[in-house]
C-alpha cells in the first residue's frame, strides 16, 4: 500500500484570494475612474497598493496549510507540522478509539471539516482542522484502525 497524504483544504484560500483580488480590483477602479480626476497632481496609486495587504490574509492561510500534514503509512498515521522546525507524531492506528467528525456551517456547505482522532494515552486528542470529504476519512481511518491488514483507502 502506498502512503496516503491529506493535507487541509485549499477550498477557503481559494476563496480568500479571489476575495482580495475582486478588493485590490476595486480598488484600482475606484482610484483611476474617481481619484485620478478629482487629484491629478496624486502620482502613486496608493488605494490599490494598500488594498494589496489584503493579500496577506490568504498568503498567510496558504502558508500555514503547507505546515500541516497527515500521512497513512501502514498501519501508521504521521502527523506534521511546521515549516523549518518540525514536529512529528506517530500514532498506530489500531491504537485510534475514537474518530469525531466536526464541521461548522460553512464547512458542511463545502465539505469540509476538521477531524480528531482519539487515542488511549496522555496526549490523547489530535485535531485536524479544515480537511476535505471529512466523513470519509473518519470511515476510512476507522476502517484501517479495525482492520489493520486493510489495503487502503476506498
Amino acid at each position: 500500500m502506498s502512503d496516503i497524504v491529506i493535507r487541509p483544504s485549499m477550498k477557503f484560500i481559494r476563496i480568500g484570494y479571489v476575495c482580495a483580488l475582486l478588493v485590490v480590483g476595486a480598488a484600482i477602479f475606484v482610484h483611476y475612474k474617481y481619484l485620478v480626476h478629482q487629484y491629478p497632481d496624486q502620482r502613486y496609486p496608493y488605494l490599490p497598493l494598500a488594498s494589496l495587504l489584503i493579500l496577506l490574509w490568504p498568503i498567510k492561510r496558504h502558508l500555514q496549510r503547507q505546515t500541516v500534514k497527515l500521512t497513512i503509512a501502514g498501519d501508521k498515521l504521521r502527523y506534521e507540522t511546521g515549516l523549518g522546525s518540525r514536529s512529528t507524531r506517530i500514532i498506530q492506528l489500531p491504537k485510534v478509539q475514537d474518530v469525531r467528525v466536526i464541521q461548522s456551517l460553512a464547512q458542511r456547505m463545502f465539505d469540509v471539516g476538521d477531524v480528531s482522532i482519539e487515542t488511549a494515552g496522555e496526549n490523547s486528542r489530535l485535531v485536524v482542522g479544515n480537511l476535505d470529504a471529512p466523513r470519509q476519512l473518519a470511515e476510512q481511518l476507522t476502517d484501517i484502525a479495525g482492520h489493520p491488514s486493510a489495503t487502503g483507502l476506498h
